[in-house]
């Protein structure tokens, strides 16, 4: 294509230069050294113009002559503007086919893309299946040993189940022949109660009627002491009493026989109410010895009632502690039979 601002200098610097490699500088060459830049027309005005200038300078060796040359310049340049219209209509068409092209392989890298990504996607369903496929193949070989894991411990629950049940059954036997024998110590226990409970009250009621007997003879006893005491104070007076007549009447005695005579009755009534203070003075002395008898034995009752009472209490407490053992030993009787 034909470039505007071509200068005849270039053309002549161009043409010395192909002529000083040897070469002919023909249009076509001269346009090549100008990088293939300005019309052929041109270039072949100004080379005419500087063979011209130049006249006998032209190289002689050249065998083609000017017409020759004319005429090719002129086909060169009917050429040059026929391959000008072909390649405007070639690069027209090329760019319109571009343009398709380029419409193309942006909707062929849209669609490509979309591929891609489809692919991609499908890439990692493919791996998450993958990985998904190999977690359920690893959990089904888990879920194979864990159900050979569970089939062998249902064997040996079985197997357990049936010793279980043998040792149920021993149990039952031995919890029935320990009822029984519970049974048989709880009649044997509250029978050896109850006749110890009736043997301790009968015991009871046999000291207490004692005791009341005993108080009520200490009462009486008591009573009579009281009397006695009575009894000897009124002799010690008529004592007194008896001493101061006879005293009076010794005084009198002088006086009368007869008064003496009376003395001496008086005296002997004084001997035998002395003698009779003497006895009963013995007498309150028995007394206050029954009565401390009688207070040592009440005192002996009380301390055999406070030790027999001990005893009812210490045995009902071994009775419940009994009856708490028994019943802790049923309740674990109970337990290992469920």
């Amino acid at each position: 294509m034909a470039r505007t601002g071509l200068y005849k200098s270039e053309v002549e610097k161009a043409r010395n230069s192909l002529i000083a490699q040897g070469r002919h500088p023909s249009v076509d060459a001269v346009r090549i050294a100008l990088g293939n830049t300005g019309s052929k027309t041109t270039i072949h005005k100004y080379l005419k113009e500087l063979e011209e200038e130049n006249g006998g300078n032209v190289d002689r060796k050249t065998s083609i002559s000017e017409a020759l040359q004319d005429l090719v310049a002129c086909l060169a340049v009917q050429l040059e503007a026929e391959a000008s219209n072909r390649i405007a209509e070639l690069e027209s068409q090329h760019s319109e086919k571009d343009h398709l092209h380029e419409a193309e392989i942006t909707a062929l890298t849209a669609k490509n893309a979309a591929i891609q990504e489809k692919l991609d996607l499908t890439i990692a369903e493919i791996k998450q299946e993958i990985q998904s496929h190999e977690q359920t193949r690893e959990a089904l070989q888990s879920e194979s040993i864990a159900r050979h894991t569970l089939a062998q411990q249902v064997a040996d629950l079985k197997d357990r189940l049936v010793e279980n049940e043998t040792h149920r059954l021993s149990l039952e036997e031995k919890h029935n022949h320990a009822r029984d024998a519970l049974e048989h110590y709880r009649s044997s226990v509250k029978e050896q109660r109850d006749q110890d409970i009736r043997r301790h009250e009968q015991q009871v009621q046999q000291l207490q009627a004692e005791l009341r007997h005993l108080q009520q003879s200490l009462v009486l006893k008591q009573n009579e002491v009281t009397q006695l005491n009575q009894d000897g104070a009124r002799l010690v007076a008529e004592l007194s009493q008896a001493q101061k007549s006879l005293y009076e009447e010794k005084n009198q005695s002088r006086k009368t026989q007869t008064e003496l005579e009376a003395q001496r009755a008086i005296a002997q009534r004084a001997a035998q109410l002395e003698a009779q203070l003497i006895k009963e003075g013995v007498r309150v002395t028995d007394l206050q010895e029954q009565h401390a008898d009688a207070l040592a034995k009440n005192k002996a009752l009380d301390t055999q009632i406070y030790s027999l009472q001990l005893e009812l209490v210490t045995t009902s407490a071994k009775l419940e502690a009994q009856q708490h053992v028994m019943d802790e030993f049923k309740t674990l009787l109970s337990a290992k039979t469920h």
